[in-house]
């Protein structure tokens, strides 16, 4: 009996990889091509041709454009693992190994700084076309709320160093990194010219100011 089981388990992992592999070869070229040329200039054909598969296999395997630019997103935050859950991801991973609220605050800075030159492109296309798209809307509101309760789950970790101002709940922490680690608040910045190492260290330093007991000064001495 066994002998008869051992080739079907074997071709459904041969037809899982391969599934795996057709699917990052759609999202990669759909990453590409958004970033390229933008939604509106973006067949779901084009991005078919450019991954050398059918317009039905990309609907079969990722979905129609709105799915395609949230799919292009998660695999640039799997950083090289594919769209993995937020708690798999391996800067997240740092995050909570890291002792501290600054150190874990400039851990997400630097993830952010690393990212949001990518992700931000695809994000603000999705924003856009969802003025005049009810699925594009609906894409943009999934993937903000998704990242709002992701940022309650970051300030739970953040309370758990002792280190938060009092009189903050995790509603306000979340609120307040939510609102800046936005594509929208990057590009605020950066038509200050604020990008780069520059975009990490002020975030590092608005989060710490804004968000943890100050310091006691150096050579104080606890009243």
């Amino acid at each position: 009996m066994s002998s008869s089981v051992k080739p079907r388990a074997y071709r459904s992992t041969a037809r899982a990889e391969s599934s795996a592999a057709t699917r990052a070869r759609i999202v990669a070229a759909a990453r590409d091509l958004l970033a390229e040329r933008g939604y509106a200039a973006t067949p779901v054909a084009e991005v078919a041709r450019r991954a050398g598969v059918s317009v039905d296999t990309v609907y079969a395997s990722v979905g129609r454009k709105p799915e395609l630019v949230l799919a292009a997103v998660d695999a640039i935050l799997g950083e090289g693992r594919g769209p993995v859950p937020a708690e798999q991801r391996d800067y997240v991973a740092v995050i909570q190994a890291t002792p501290g609220g600054r150190g874990k605050l400039a851990v997400y800075a630097a993830a952010l700084g690393r990212l949001m030159p990518s992700v931000a492109p695809l994000l603000r296309t999705l924003a856009r076309a969802g003025e005049d798209d009810s699925a594009c809307a609906a894409a943009w509101r999934a993937v903000d709320e998704r990242r709002a309760a992701n940022m309650l789950t970051f300030a739970a970790d953040l309370r758990s160093t002792g280190e938060l101002r009092p009189g903050l709940t995790d509603e306000d922490v979340a609120a307040l990194v939510w609102s800046t680690n936005s594509w929208e608040y990057a590009d605020l910045l950066a038509r200050r010219g604020i990008g780069g190492e520059a975009y990490v260290a002020f975030l590092t330093d608005l989060w710490v100011r804004a968000l943890l007991e100050p310091s006691a000064p150096r050579g104080a001495k606890p009243g």
